[in-house]
């Protein structure tokens, strides 16, 4: 999500007009080292909320919402995608205190 909300961002600065050429999956990975999941992840958010248009073969192209993009989405289509960044980042939180009792864990055995 940090990655789709950079290129957001630039997009709506100006940065990146609509039609420029994005990174593609393999440079996402090399310019953020995410995995190439994640990289897809970013690209297809970009495309779901209107900011790139993908043409097979030939990369995906930066877009304002509205301009060839998907149409407007219901209140509850919003409703539900909050909800799920919500989840989303709880889940991130959870993960990250399961790596930190982890090494807690693996700190405490050593120690023995």
């Amino acid at each position: 999500m940090q990655i789709a909300d950079d290129f957001k961002r630039r997009i709506r600065d100006g940065v990146l007009t609509p039609g420029d050429k994005l990174p593609s999956e393999s440079d996402l990975m090399a310019q953020h080292s995410v995995s190439r999941t994640v990289a897809r992840q970013a690209i297809s958010r970009l495309r779901e909320d209107g900011y790139a248009i993908s043409h097979q073969g030939k990369g995906s192209f930066a877009a304002l919402p509205g301009e060839g993009g998907p149409a407007k989405r219901s209140p509850e289509f919003e409703q539900i995608t909050e909800f799920l960044s919500e989840v989303r980042q709880d889940v991130r939180r959870l993960a990250e205190r399961m790596d930190q009792l982890e090494d807690l864990v693996r700190q405490q055995a050593q120690g023995r």
